[in-house]
């Protein structure tokens, strides 16, 4: 895999998002923990050195099982992990940036992951009830406590990315973005031109991509999968860019971790335009 900057890191271009080994609807234990266990230390294993994660994914249990899978952790792992979200049942995720849930939440984090500090720490979403300075202007009083090591957003705009910038240094962005959603094509072409990494969740649009019968046909064209495509394409999309797909299962992890390989021609990215 290709490299990519985070702040003064350095990971393998594309990371693996542990939302998934939760249980169904991101909420509770996983209904098979051992594979749970074994997709996190296979990621690993292939390469995946950048793990992005929650406290409300579960809530809490995607960060006690990375613990559980791969404490003590490599030399090269960055742990990335997000405050802000609120779980009070499986189907609510409610936005909370107050300053003091999110103190709350980073020391639950760094009790769960086992850690004294997290690498990159990031709002999970602004709050409308709450000032975004206050918000993040928390966040970088906990790193000057010595208990975040970068800074980095979830679920914002330009404007609201540029008043952080104001604050506190971010080292990258984390929106929603694949194929067949694109609003954040500004975000990216900022986050490159200032050595931001951007990180698009939901990066397959939740299968969405994969019925596009443009995907399709690439896929059938290099004998890859389209899930494969859709990521080929996001790490074509800019350099940027920094997939992290999500699996509970062993056999996608494998198949989006070959998407690294899959070179596209500019004819599959007109394509697929």
């Amino acid at each position: 895999m290709t490299t990519i900057r985070i702040g003064d890191l350095t990971v393998n271009r594309l990371g693996f998002g542990a939302m998934r080994v939760c249980g169904p609807q991101i909420w509770g234990p996983p209904a098979d923990r051992a594979s749970a266990l074994a997709v996190l230390r296979r990621a690993c294993e292939l390469g995946c050195n950048f793990i992005d994660t929650a406290d409300s994914y579960g809530p809490a249990v995607s960060e006690e099982l990375i613990a559980e899978a791969l404490h003590p952790y490599p030399e090269d792992l960055v742990i990335a992990t997000k405050g802000g979200l609120a779980r009070p049942s499986a189907p609510a995720w409610e936005r909370d940036a107050r300053p003091e849930h999110l103190r709350n939440a980073l020391e639950g984090s760094l009790k769960r992951l086992r850690l004294e500090r997290i690498d990159v720490y990031q709002l999970h979403a602004p709050d409308p009830k709450v000032p975004f300075a206050e918000s993040v202007g928390a966040l970088a009083e906990m790193q000057k406590a010595g208990k975040i090591r970068h800074v980095a957003l979830s679920n914002v705009n330009l404007k609201e990315l540029g008043e952080a910038r104001r604050i506190v240094p971010i080292v990258s962005v984390q929106n929603a973005y694949s194929l067949e959603r694109r609003d954040s094509d500004a975000m990216i072409d900022a986050c490159e031109k200032d050595g931001l990494a951007f990180l698009p969740w939901y990066p397959l649009a939740a299968g969405n991509a994969l019925k596009s019968a443009k995907v399709k046909r690439v896929a059938g064209k290099h004998g890859a999968t389209p899930a494969q495509v859709c990521l080929a394409w996001l790490l074509h999309r800019s350099p940027a860019v920094l997939p992290i797909p999500g699996t509970g299962n062993l056999q996608h992890l494998q198949e989006n971790v070959a998407a690294a390989r899959l070179v596209l021609a500019p004819e599959d990215l007109d394509a697929l335009t």
